[in-house]
Formats: C-alpha cells, sequence, structure tokens
C-alpha cells in the first residue's frame, strides 16, 4: 500500500508514514538490512531540513522533486534520482504530484559510493528494482528474494556525470545571496556586470570567483537555475510558451531550443513516458 498525502491540507508539515507493515518509522533506519525502501505519494510537499543515519537514494516514479543541501541543489525528474550520503543535510520540496520511491542504504555499505551528492541515472532495470523493493515488508528476508533484489539494486547505482539538473551553490556569503535572488527571481535579466557594481567589483573578478566557487560560469549557472525553475512549472502542467515568458526567454521556440540542446528533448515531451 502506498501512502498518499495532501500537503494542501497539510501546510509545510511532513507526515511520514510505512506502508502497512506494523513498522515503526525508525526501523528504515535502524534495520540491519543493506537496503531498506519506502514509498510515499505527495502533493506540494516541502520537508523542512534534516538528515538520515543511511544514505538515500531518492527517485521520483513521476513527477519532479528538488533537494536541496548547504552546497547545491538538484532537480529529479523521471528517469533521475539523486544520491544523499548519511548524514547531508538537505530539504525536499515535491513540484506537483510527485511518487517518491526511496532505498536508505546503510552506512557502511553507502561508503563505497563516496561522500558527496550526486545525479544516478535511473534505467529499466533498477527501477523496476526499486519499486520491487517499495512492494516489499520493510522487514523483508535478506536471505531469499528481497536480499537479492536489493544487491542487484546497489550494483545498478551508476552516477551520471552530466551536471545538467544540478546547480552548485558558493561558499561565500556575498556570492550567494547573489546566487539566491537568481534562484528567486530567475526571470530578472540581470548580466555579470550589474551583479559586479552591486558587490563593488569588476566584471571579470567577479566572473572569476563565480567559476572558482560553482565550477559554472555565470552564463551557465544562471541558465541551469533558469532550467530547474522551468522543470517545476512544466511539472505543474504550465504551457511552454508561458513558462518561456515568466523566465524571461525572447520566445518559446528560444527557450525550447535551450531545452532540447541540454536535456535532449523538447520541453512539451519531457513528461510524456
Amino acid at each position: 500500500m502506498v501512502l498518499t498525502i495532501n500537503i494542501e491540507k497539510m501546510t509545510n508539515q511532513l507526515i511520514d508514514h510505512t506502508r502497512d507493515y506494523g513498522m515503526p518509522l525508525d526501523d528504515y533506519q535502524t534495520l540491519p538490512h543493506a537496503v531498506t525502501a519506502k514509498a510515499s505519494d505527495f502533493v506540494g510537499l516541502h520537508a523542512p531540513r534534516h538528515c538520515h543515519p543511511r544514505a538515500q537514494l531518492i527517485y521520483a516514479g513521476s513527477g519532479v522533486m528538488r533537494i536541496e543541501t548547504d552546497v547545491g541543489c538538484w532537480v529529479i525528474p523521471p528517469l533521475r534520482a539523486v544520491w544523499v550520503p548519511p548524514g547531508i543535510t538537505h530539504s525536499v520540496n515535491a513540484l506537483g504530484k510527485v511518487e517518491m520511491r526511496t532505498l536508505y542504504i546503510r552506512a557502511d555499505i553507502a561508503a563505497r559510493f563516496g561522500a558527496q551528492c550526486s545525479l544516478v541515472e535511473v534505467g529499466p532495470l533498477l527501477r523496476q528494482l526499486i519499486l520491487s523493493l517499495c512492494e516489499l515488508p520493510t522487514n523483508y528476508d535478506e536471505a531469499g528474494r528481497g536480499g537479492l533484489i536489493a544487491q542487484l539494486a546497489l550494483q545498478e547505482i551508476r552516477f551520471l556525470g552530466t551536471p545538467a539538473l544540478h546547480l552548485p551553490l558558493p561558499a561565500s556569503e556575498k556570492l550567494m545571496r547573489v546566487c539566491q535572488q537568481m534562484i528567486q527571481q530567475p526571470e530578472t535579466p540581470v548580466t555579470i556586470e550589474t551583479l559586479a557594481d552591486q558587490l563593488a567589483m569588476s566584471a571579470r573578478t567577479l566572473a572569476r570567483h563565480f567559476e572558482k566557487e560553482t565550477g559554472l560560469s555565470f552564463r551557465q549557472w544562471r541558465q541551469q537555475a533558469r532550467l530547474i525553475e522551468a522543470l517545476a512549472r512544466l511539472a505543474s502542467q504550465q504551457p511552454v510558451a508561458q513558462v518561456a515568458d515568466a523566465l524571461g526567454y525572447a520566445s518559446a521556440s528560444a527557450f525550447t531550443a535551450m531545452f532540447r540542446r541540454t536535456l535532449g528533448v523538447e520541453p512539451s515531451r519531457y513528461f510524456v513516458s
């Protein structure tokens, strides 16, 4: 059984239930199993900053989620998941209706996957393994079918090299304020020159600091910020032309060209299974 939660009736409150197996909430974290799994459906979820003793593989079976940490944010559309190592403080935002499927992975096993958040490709096999684990009792038999599925799921985790759906955040307070401003107002036609004036430095110096702290040029970072916002709006079924206009693109065709160049498909087809 999958629990469905309507956050419109439960403002900014995360209600995190198990599937009807009589298991208390913390058994996802404390069972000796290498992998435990949970399925939850949400509408407009905002889970404030928190962390877990286990790693998480957070997957959106449908819909879009945004995961935010101190060093960046990641967008999770279908066919992608985010790897969150143990102890990493993060928040989760469901952008509209989302089917969230989570694997909790024991810390000693998670250590081999690294200590950084990363995007994971979810191919047909890994997707089915995640769904199969979510259908099993939380306290499944590790020596039986459940244990085999869990071990194969661990073998199938493949990290993506592309940062297209990752928005790194700078460490310095000044640049963080600038980035938060652009995240909150992605349609603002800001240039690196106007930002440099605000920070009382040259555009060349700002560009150098920006790339050093985020790993992206200012132009690349701003495009990804807009792309992340575009996914949120498209997931809520806003028309492509309306999204393009809201994000400051000169035309729907210009927005579509950027979207296709970055994600390989037109925005009107991105959420079509």
